[in-house]
């Protein structure tokens, strides 16, 4: 499906909105684009590439598991530091001033009117486009699985971060503990829960906001993105990441049938 337009720019691209699920996979931070009515943000191209404006890997590593699971996919169009719609419109990080050691300019100074221009152009279509996803299935008597994928720096603040799967939950730690301990047994990657990040560090907007009003299954998953490094490189982790999923879903026995025998 065409990516989604808010006047002249896309803003989320819905793929396979027809597969079975029962997963539902998000990538907030897909894409490094910025739209040209927003400018570049006073960035060099060099700034705009880097993973302060997206999360490299990301959109290869989620389509490669929604394949795998025949899952849909909904994954922003617009660089996290025009908006970044993992965040609430009154966070901070929503539209920052400044991302690790890198000063963003064009964010500097701006005014509410700047600030709701950006919430209802980007934040607002992005959530909706999901939320329409979500309550398309529920109406049909199903309880999609919400997984949210993106990737981190191998280092950051100039610290080696030596973890390489991180899973996060929010308020329910159900399915992240299940997945932690799936991909601990199936798979050799360094994985720990709530790592390199945690629901403290307002990184898991988007599982509160749309998953556990509903009662959701849900999970964020972080992979360092050195493990991601080419299109290779994201089809072998997610031949990795996939079956731990399925397995986690299996392994929780409160989970209704259908969903377990994904």
């Amino acid at each position: 499906m065409p990516g989604q337009k808010t006047d002249s720019f896309p803003v989320v691209r819905i793929e396979n909105p027809a597969a079975p699920g029962p997963f539902l996979i998000v990538c907030e931070h897909a894409s490094n684009t910025f739209p040209a009515e927003f400018g570049d943000l006073g960035l060099t191209e060099e700034e705009r590439k880097a993973h302060i404006a997206w999360d490299p890997g990301a959109l290869g590593l989620a389509r490669g598991i929604a394949t795998r699971l025949e899952a849909p996919l909904v994954a922003a169009e617009v660089s996290r530091l025009v908006y970044d719609i993992n965040r609430a419109p009154n966070a901070p990080g929503a539209m920052t001033v400044r991302s690790e050691t890198y000063d963003i300019p064009g964010n500097q100074g701006l005014r509410p009117q700047d600030r709701l221009r950006r919430t209802t152009s980007i934040y607002q279509p992005f959530h909706a486009a999901l939320h329409g996803e979500i309550a398309r299935r529920l109406a049909v008597g199903e309880s999609p699985i919400l997984v949210t994928v993106h990737s981190f720096t191998p280092v950051y603040f100039g610290k080696k971060r030596d973890v390489e799967f991180g899973v996060i939950h929010d308020a329910d730690p159900t399915l992240a503990k299940a997945v932690e301990k799936a991909a601990l047994a199936q798979t050799t990657l360094k994985t720990r829960l709530n790592a390199p990040y945690s629901a403290a560090d307002d990184v898991t907007h988007t599982l509160r906001l749309q998953a556990t009003p509903y009662g959701l299954a849900n999970v964020m998953l972080e992979i360092r993105n050195d493990l991601l490094s080419d299109a290779a490189a994201e089809e072998a982790m997610a031949d990795k990441i996939a079956p731990a999923l399925k397995a986690a879903i299996a392994s929780i026995e409160s989970f209704p049938s259908k969903m377990a025998a994904v």
